[in-house]
């Protein structure tokens, strides 16, 4: 097979990619309505005394916390930039903290800009139609950058990682919130193996990155200071709500006599699977990356 012909698949394998993502977002908010009032897309941080295990979103509100935290940007006129903002929950989270702070997102949906949009109003927030591989902020000229569970959908890429440094100022700071893989995916176990295809399926995303070979990656597009910090048994208690939600969800579809989309059975199977995965603790984690430009 010649080298152009790899090209040209790998590229229609990226297209594909790109508009299963899209759509995956386009169907799901409603979905992600259900876990959580305040549209987190993505697990919660359980801080003892600070945080209910019962209260999902009190959970979900503390892992955006954890994230503010780590970028330690000037809580004025700073502009931070969410890399894969899903409909702006998290946004929304910081400029209720930080209101005098500048905030702006990116996503491939247009369901979620829109939407987004409307609830920003009135915020110094507002959300793009962008690829977080290839943004229209210019270099150097953000004070900080996050992903919450979002690198995930390009495979934890280095075009992700390296369109994050561009941006970034010299002495700003990338939070990176997200599971990874602790082995390389040829040593997973059957079961493993299979609880992470069928996430990566039901989520649409194109894979999860090594943590090792994500710091490697870090450290030679030049960031400083990678500090990781495994935070598996903190996300653990908001992974427990997967099973009760889905219940919950699909009780809801039926008292409505409502059909559930292909997109929503996906989804909840996707989230059935990422609590399964979970289970393989030392084949999967969760973790918190910290790096400095």
């Amino acid at each position: 097979m010649s080298t152009l012909t790899i090209l040209h698949k790998l590229r229609l394998k990226k297209s594909t990619t790109k508009e299963k993502i899209i759509r995956f977002y386009d169907e799901a908010t409603e979905d992600y309505e259900f876990w959580s009032t305040d549209f987190n897309m993505h697990f919660g941080y359980y801080t003892p005394f600070k945080t209910s295990i019962l209260k999902r979103d009190s959970m979900l509100n503390e892992m955006n916390q954890q994230v503010f935290d780590r970028l330690q940007v000037p809580k004025q006129n700073s502009l931070v930039a969410d890399l894969g903002c899903g409909i702006g929950g998290a946004i929304q989270y910081g400029l209720r903290k930080y209101p005098l702070l500048h905030i702006i997102g990116v996503t491939l949906s247009s369901f979620q800009v829109r939407e987004g949009n409307k609830r920003l109003q009135h915020k110094n927030g507002l959300i793009l139609e962008e690829n977080y591989c290839h943004t229209s902020f210019k270099t150097n000229s953000v004070n900080g950058a996050y992903a919450i569970e979002s690198f995930c959908h390009s495979g934890h890429s280095k075009e992700a990682l390296q369109e994050a440094y561009r941006i970034l100022k010299p002495g700003s700071k990338l939070v990176i919130a997200d599971a990874f893989l602790k082995i390389n995916k040829e040593q997973l176990c059957i079961g493993g193996n299979y609880c992470y295809e069928q996430l990566c399926k039901g989520w649409s995303l194109e894979g999860l990155g090594s943590i090792k070979k994500i710091e490697q990656t870090l450290k030679h597009i030049g960031f400083r200071n990678v500090n990781i910090e495994d935070v598996s048994f903190r996300v653990a208690p908001s992974v427990l709500h997967v099973p009760f939600a889905i219940t919950g969800f699909m009780f809801k579809k039926l008292c409505r006599k409502e059909t559930l989309k292909p997109q929503s059975w996906k989804n909840l199977k996707g989230s059935l699977f990422a609590l399964l995965s979970g289970l393989h603790i030392k084949s999967f984690g969760y973790y918190l990356i910290t790096a400095e430009k």
